[in-house]
Protein backbone atom coordinates (compact mmCIF):
# COMPACT_ATOMS: atom_id res chain seq x y z
CA UNK A 1 0.00 0.00 0.00
CA UNK A 2 1.51 3.32 -1.03
CA UNK A 3 1.04 6.40 1.10
CA UNK A 4 -1.17 7.98 -1.56
CA UNK A 5 -3.59 5.06 -1.17
CA UNK A 6 -4.21 6.48 2.29
CA UNK A 7 -4.98 10.04 1.22
CA UNK A 8 -8.36 11.30 0.00
CA UNK A 9 -8.56 14.77 -1.56
CA UNK A 10 -12.04 16.24 -1.72
CA UNK A 11 -13.99 19.46 -1.88
CA UNK A 12 -15.50 21.15 1.15
CA UNK A 13 -18.12 18.99 2.94
CA UNK A 14 -21.13 21.26 2.56
CA UNK A 15 -24.52 21.66 4.12
CA UNK A 16 -27.60 23.70 3.30
CA UNK A 17 -28.03 25.00 -0.24
CA UNK A 18 -24.38 24.39 -1.12
CA UNK A 19 -24.85 20.66 -0.58
CA UNK A 20 -26.96 20.52 -3.76
CA UNK A 21 -23.87 21.09 -5.87
CA UNK A 22 -20.91 20.45 -3.57
CA UNK A 23 -20.10 17.36 -1.49
CA UNK A 24 -22.96 16.98 1.07
CA UNK A 25 -21.42 16.60 4.54
CA UNK A 26 -23.77 13.75 5.48
CA UNK A 27 -22.67 11.77 2.41
CA UNK A 28 -19.00 12.41 3.11
CA UNK A 29 -19.45 11.19 6.69
CA UNK A 30 -21.39 8.13 5.53
CA UNK A 31 -18.67 7.24 3.00
CA UNK A 32 -15.85 7.60 5.53
CA UNK A 33 -17.75 5.73 8.26
CA UNK A 34 -18.52 2.90 5.82
CA UNK A 35 -15.16 2.58 4.07
CA UNK A 36 -12.79 3.59 6.90
CA UNK A 37 -14.65 3.24 10.22
CA UNK A 38 -12.62 4.70 13.12
CA UNK A 39 -9.58 5.02 10.84
CA UNK A 40 -9.94 8.44 9.26
CA UNK A 41 -9.09 12.00 10.15
CA UNK A 42 -10.30 15.03 8.22
CA UNK A 43 -8.07 18.03 7.58
CA UNK A 44 -9.83 21.30 6.74
CA UNK A 45 -7.36 23.68 5.06
CA UNK A 46 -10.03 26.33 4.47
CA UNK A 47 -9.55 29.53 6.46
CA UNK A 48 -12.88 30.91 5.25
CA UNK A 49 -15.24 28.44 6.87
CA UNK A 50 -15.63 25.41 9.04
CA UNK A 51 -18.34 22.96 10.10
CA UNK A 52 -19.40 20.97 13.13
CA UNK A 53 -16.70 18.31 13.71
CA UNK A 54 -19.29 15.96 15.25
CA UNK A 55 -20.06 14.71 11.72
CA UNK A 56 -16.61 13.11 11.71
CA UNK A 57 -16.54 11.98 15.34
CA UNK A 58 -14.46 15.05 16.23
CA UNK A 59 -11.50 13.75 14.19
CA UNK A 60 -11.11 17.07 12.35
CA UNK A 61 -8.08 19.31 12.33
CA UNK A 62 -8.20 22.76 10.84
CA UNK A 63 -5.23 24.51 9.27
CA UNK A 64 -6.08 28.10 8.33
CA UNK A 65 -4.81 28.74 4.79
CA UNK A 66 -6.25 31.60 2.77
CA UNK A 67 -7.54 30.82 -0.71
CA UNK A 68 -4.99 31.39 -3.50
CA UNK A 69 -2.15 31.58 -0.95
CA UNK A 70 0.62 29.31 0.21
CA UNK A 71 0.55 28.18 3.83
CA UNK A 72 2.93 29.60 6.39
CA UNK A 73 5.91 27.33 7.05
CA UNK A 74 4.79 26.91 10.67
CA UNK A 75 1.36 25.71 9.48
CA UNK A 76 2.90 23.27 7.00
CA UNK A 77 5.13 21.80 9.69
CA UNK A 78 2.18 21.48 12.09
CA UNK A 79 0.13 19.78 9.36
CA UNK A 80 2.84 17.32 8.31
CA UNK A 81 3.64 16.41 11.93
CA UNK A 82 -0.05 15.75 12.63
CA UNK A 83 -0.45 13.61 9.49
CA UNK A 84 2.73 11.66 10.26
CA UNK A 85 1.55 10.95 13.81
CA UNK A 86 -1.96 9.88 12.69
CA UNK A 87 -0.69 7.66 9.88
CA UNK A 88 1.89 5.96 12.09
CA UNK A 89 -0.70 4.98 14.73
CA UNK A 90 -2.28 2.33 12.51
CA UNK A 91 -1.63 1.14 8.96
CA UNK A 92 -5.41 1.34 8.32
CA UNK A 93 -5.51 5.06 9.13
CA UNK A 94 -6.25 7.41 6.25
CA UNK A 95 -6.66 11.16 5.91
CA UNK A 96 -9.29 13.10 4.03
CA UNK A 97 -8.00 16.54 3.14
CA UNK A 98 -9.92 19.45 1.67
CA UNK A 99 -10.03 23.14 1.06
CA UNK A 100 -13.02 24.74 -0.65
CA UNK A 101 -13.00 23.30 -4.16
CA UNK A 102 -10.63 20.40 -3.49
CA UNK A 103 -7.64 21.50 -5.53
CA UNK A 104 -6.48 25.02 -4.66
CA UNK A 105 -4.56 24.56 -1.45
Amino acid sequence: VSSTDRIIAMSFPSSGKQSFYRNPIEEVARFLDTKHPDHYKVYNLCSEKGYDPKYFHYRVERIFIDDHNVPALQDMLKFTASVREWMSQDEKNIIAIHCKGGKGR
